[in-house]
C-alpha cells in the first residue's frame, strides 16, 4: 500500500482543502526528500487562493500550495549537492529555494537563473507546493542553515532574498533617500535592508497602523494614506525633489502611479508587487519627462547565502515579522485571516509537528 501525506490544496477561488495525498517516491539523482518544517504564507498564495489564478497562471487542477518554506532533509538521490555545490546529508537542516530553473537556456547560461524560460516554482500551477508533510526537490535548491536559525526564519529566508535583489536592483548609495509603498514582509524586509546600504531617510506608506508601527521600530518614515496624501506628504519632506529611489511593493489601485510621483527627475523607480488585475499603469508623461528608470524585481538571484549571513549577524530580523502560528491541519483558517488582514496579521507561518 502506498504511503500518503497531509496535504493543503486549493480547488477554486478561495476553496482550500486538507487531503491525503501520495507521499513522494525516494529522490532520483540529484534529488533529496524533505520533511517540511515551516512555511510562510506570501501575498503571491494569497493572489492564488483569492482568484485561483496569479497573472496569466490559472490553476486548472487542485494545485498544492506555498513556496517560502524549510524542513529537513530525510532521504538523498545520487549526486545529490546543495546550493553551495557541497554534497548534502540526511538529518540537515536546510531553506529551500522553491524556484527550480533549468541552467541550460540562454538567460540561466548568462546567470540570471530568475529568468529561465523553463522555469519551476512551487505553488505555481502546474507545480505542487510545500503545504504538505514531504516534498522531493532538488539538492541544489537546497541551503544548509545553522542551528543560530529557527525554523521560521528559515522560511524567511526566501522573501528576504525577494528583498535584497529589489534593493540591488535599485543600486542604493549611502545617504539615498528612499521612499517604500507597501510595509507587508516583503516591504519591511526591503525597509531593514535599505536601512544596510545607507538609505536615508527612508519613507514608508501602509494604510495598515499596526504595519507602519512595526517600519517606525525599524527606522522609517511611516505614514498612512488614509490621512494624508502620499506622494505630497514625500514631496513636501524632500522640498519638492522627490526621492531617489521609489520602491512599490503593495499593488494597491494607484500605487505604482505614485511611487512614480514620488521618484525625483533620474530616479530609479523598481516594482516588486504583483497585481491582482494584471496591469501595469502609471502616468507615461511623469516616466517620460523624468526620465526614470524602471526595473521590475522577478524573484531573486545568487541571494540565499547573503540572506543566511545577515539573518545569522542580527542586521536583518525575521521573527519579529512573524505575529501568527498555524498547525498545517489549520491552514485554511491561516488564509480566510491573512486574507481579511484580521487581527493584526503581518506574517502566518505555518509549522508541521510531528
Amino acid at each position: 500500500m502506498n504511503e500518503t501525506m497531509l496535504s493543503v490544496r486549493l480547488h477554486g477561488p478561495r476553496d482550500l482543502r486538507v487531503e491525503r495525498v501520495p507521499k513522494p517516491p525516494p529522490p532520483g539523482p540529484g534529488e533529496v526528500l524533505i520533511r517540511v518544517s515551516a512555511t510562510g504564507i506570501c501575498g503571491s498564495d494569497l493572489h492564488s487562493y483569492e482568484d485561483a489564478r496569479i497573472g496569466d497562471t490559472e490553476v486548472k487542477s487542485p494545485l498544492v500550495l506555498g513556496h517560502e518554506f524549510s524542513g529537513v532533509v530525510e532521504e538523498v538521490g545520487p549526486d545529490a549537492f546543495d546550493g553551495s555545490n557541497q554534497p548534502i546529508r540526511p538529518g540537515t537542516r536546510v531553506a529551500v529555494d522553491p524556484a527550480q530553473p533549468c541552467y541550460r537556456c540562454e538567460l540561466c547560461q548568462r546567470g540570471h537563473p530568475n529568468l529561465c524560460t523553463q522555469l519551476k516554482f512551487c505553488g505555481n500551477h502546474p507545480d505542487d507546493g510545500c503545504l504538505v508533510e514531504w516534498i522531493k526537490m532538488p539538492g541544489r535548491s537546497c541551503h544548509p542553515v545553522p542551528d543560530a536559525l529557527g525554523d521560521e526564519e528559515a522560511a524567511l529566508l526566501e522573501p528576504l532574498g525577494v528583498a535584497l535583489h529589489a534593493v540591488d536592483l535599485a543600486r542604493l548609495r549611502v545617504g539615498h533617500s528612499v521612499a517604500i509603498i507597501g510595509a507587508g514582509p516583503i516591504g519591511l524586509l526591503i525597509l531593514q535592508v535599505a536601512r544596510l546600504a545607507g538609505a536615508n531617510p527612508i519613507y514608508v506608506i501602509d494604510p495598515l497602523e499596526w504595519r507602519l508601527k512595526m517600519a517606525e521600530g525599524w527606522g522609517a518614515l511611516a505614514f498612512s494614506p488614509k490621512n494624508e496624501e502620499p506622494v505630497g506628504r514625500v514631496l513636501r519632506e524632500t522640498k519638492g525633489r522627490g526621492v531617489d529611489v521609489a520602491i512599490e511593493a503593495a499593488w494597491g489601485d494607484k500605487s505604482v502611479a505614485q511611487a512614480a510621483e514620488m521618484a525625483r527627475f533620474g530616479g530609479r523607480l523598481v516594482l516588486v508587487g504583483i497585481p491582482r488585475d494584471d496591469r501595469l499603469e502609471l502616468k507615461h508623461s511623469t516616466a517620460r519627462r523624468k526620465g526614470l528608470t524602471i526595473l521590475l524585481c522577478r524573484r531573486m538571484k545568487h541571494a540565499y547565502q547573503r540572506a543566511i549571513g545577515l539573518a545569522c549577524n542580527g542586521q536583518v530580523h525575521l521573527k519579529p515579522l512573524v505575529t501568527h502560528r498555524f498547525r498545517l491541519e489549520e491552514t485554511p483558517s491561516a488564509f480566510e485571516l491573512n486574507a481579511r488582514y484580521a487581527d493584526n496579521v503581518v506574517k502566518i507561518t505555518i509549522l508541521n509537528r510531528s
